[in-house]
């Protein structure tokens, strides 16, 4: 599927940032927009590193603030990556969006966050945000989880499974869950209440062999 396939559906301002590096999307993102990314639905996304994952999760944010208003949060397991993804999203989309990082303090509300489009931030600084009762929260209309295979992480799982379960009691939000690596897809994509995406496409391929002798043997 190429990008201008999709130009009906993808806000302008979006298209028009979006067709500068990219003319064909990957597999996944093809997968994503057939199983309803930009119609709202839910998704469980699970592909290798480096396919496309991020961006299916941009594109549900920025569709989301453009046509319906509210706010995103896109959340992140540590805060070297929050700081990444900060400086990724103000590099491409500052002029479409205004974008906010909260990894500070867990027991400050941060009250200026409230004049943010998008928010990214840990699971560990959005559950404080919650019970510090942050009146954003609210606005909330689309959710993206990086990693998300991590709730099954005996330290950083429990409060992410927490923190997810509240916020489906909370707001009315699109869900978008990102991993390569998830064991029980099929159950996590039924408590997300998501559509499964699958893939397993890689920019570079993945090649196993046994190296014995100075010489490596590829398998087939």
């Amino acid at each position: 599927m190429f990008l201008k396939d999709t130009r009906k559906e993808i806000p302008e301002q979006l298209f028009s940032i979006l067709k500068k590096d990219i003319s064909k999307l990957r597999p996944s993102q093809e997968k994503a927009i057939k199983h309803g990314l930009l119609k709202g639905n839910n998704l469980l996304v699970c592909t290798p590193t480096a396919s496309g994952k991020t961006l299916i999760g941009e594109i549900a944010i920025l569709k989301q603030i453009i046509d319906k208003g509210g706010k995103g949060v896109y959340i992140v397991p540590l805060k070297a990556l929050a700081t990444e993804k900060y400086k990724d999203f103000k590099e491409r989309y500052n002029k479409l969006i205004k974008i906010g990082l909260s990894i500070g303090d867990l027991d400050s509300s941060d009250t200026g966050l409230g004049k943010y489009d998008l928010v990214i931030t840990t699971s560990e600084k959005l559950d404080s945000l919650i019970r510090h009762r942050a009146a954003w929260i609210e606005e909330i209309k689309v959710i993206v989880i990086d990693e998300i295979h991590l709730l099954n992480d005996p330290s950083r799982g429990p409060t992410l499974e927490i923190l997810l379960t509240i916020l489906k009691q909370i707001v009315k939000a699109q869900v978008i869950g990102l991993s390569a690596t998830i064991g029980n897809p099929k159950e996590l994509a039924e408590w997300l209440e998501a559509e499964l995406v699958v893939d397993y496409w890689r920019p570079v391929r993945l090649c196993k062999g046994i190296y014995y002798d100075g010489k490596i043997e590829y398998e087939d």
